[in-house]
């Protein structure tokens, strides 16, 4: 074979951001300027990924009395507890403007306390309860990957490169800011 006839990566679609539907294996690129489908969209299948996950996640975090916010919040503060509420907004990557609301229901709830820190009292800080700990625990029979379909490398593999992309687009962005 000719290397100039060899088939050449990168987009082959017309989709804005330059992805295609690759859940069809006999799906056909789109020209530049042909009609561009919500399928061809890179963005659009992560985006609907996550409501996948939401739905998949609904019945354990039910039984747990949670939204998933709030599950994110506790398994958050479990790997880290006495964090800075800036500090937990960013891991979440939540506003405090948002993360606040959950964080007032957590506590009124007893799973969380939040307290200013005596050395610096414009900053709060978040800690878990007994009964937050004790929720996490409880909660991590929720494990997703034999439902993805995917083997344990591949989910591995996949998560990896999903926190690249996000990475990624958040180091663009702020390079434009």
């Amino acid at each position: 074979m000719n290397p100039n006839d060899a088939p050449r990566s990168g987009p082959k679609s017309g989709s804005r951001d330059n992805s295609r539907d690759n859940s069809k294996p006999n799906a056909k690129p789109k020209s530049p300027g042909g009609d561009r489908r919500l399928g061809d969209f890179l963005c659009f299948a992560i985006y609907s990924a996550n409501l996948a996950f939401g739905r998949a996640y609904r019945q354990g975090l039910d039984e747990l009395g949670l939204t998933y916010p709030q599950w994110i919040a506790i398994v958050a503060l479990w790997e880290q507890d006495g964090q800075t509420v800036s500090e937990l907004g960013e891991k979440m990557f939540l506003e405090s403007n948002t993360l606040t609301p959950i964080l007032k229901k957590l506590e009124s709830m007893g799973y969380l306390r939040r307290q200013r820190d005596p050395a610096d009292e414009r900053q709060v800080r978040v800690s878990l309860t007994d009964e937050g700990r004790r929720l996490r625990e409880k909660g991590m029979h929720m494990n997703l990957v034999a439902s993805t379909g995917l083997k344990p490398d591949e989910f591995a593999r996949l998560q990896e490169n999903v926190v690249t992309l996000r990475d990624n687009l958040i180091k663009a962005t702020a390079e434009d800011a």
